[in-house]
């Protein structure tokens, strides 16, 4: 069986340029939710020199929406969406020090390339089981845009998140090969 690698976040450049296509890794410390909509936000905001409700540089974007919580839990179901929903916005944080994004599929050539510029990878969570990813997460508070519902900025604490390195920092995929 490979060995699973542990990665702390923030992610430091020369480590994310060290993952390979099909590892598996497990994720600890701080991660960030974010989908369509906030990433618009998030992208604008870049844009027009404002401040952004987390440090980019080595983060971690989770693209998922939670559903609420049940009484007694930390959040609901909190599985990934489809990656490529994101494609237009993820260059723009990769060159502000975005280091992993965490969804579900393909991504377009221009991330590809981005991934290589930047020194970021996109890693691919399971689909469908948010209620076991959600086990994983051990704290998690809305910071940015409430107004979006579920699709709001959340900063989760998670330990040993399990993902596969689905794209790697040298633009290769894991869908390619199978």
């Amino acid at each position: 069986m490979a060995e699973i690698k542990k990665l702390q976040t923030p992610l430091d450049e020369s480590l994310v340029r060290s993952l390979n296509v099909g590892e598996q890794v497990v994720l600890n410390g701080v991660i960030y939710t974010a989908r369509d909509i906030a990433h618009k936000r998030l992208c604008a905001a870049i844009k027009e020199s404002k401040s952004l409700p987390f440090e980019l540089e080595g983060a971690v974007i989770y693209f998922a929406g939670p559903t609420p919580a049940r009484p007694g839990r930390i959040i609901g179901a909190a599985g990934p969406t489809t990656s490529s929903r994101m494609d237009s916005f993820s260059p723009v944080l990769m060159q502000k020090g975005l280091r992993a994004m965490i969804g579900k599929g393909y991504r377009n050539d221009v991330v590809r390339e981005a991934l290589k510029e930047f020194g970021a990878v996109h890693l691919a969570a399971i689909g469908g089981a948010g209620a076991l990813l959600a086990k994983h997460i051990i704290s998690s508070e809305i910071i940015a845009y409430e107004d979006l519902g579920t699709e709001a900025v959340r900063r989760l604490e998670v330990v040993d998140f399990p993902a596969i390195v689905a794209y790697d920092a040298e633009g290769n995929t894991i869908y390619q090969e199978v």
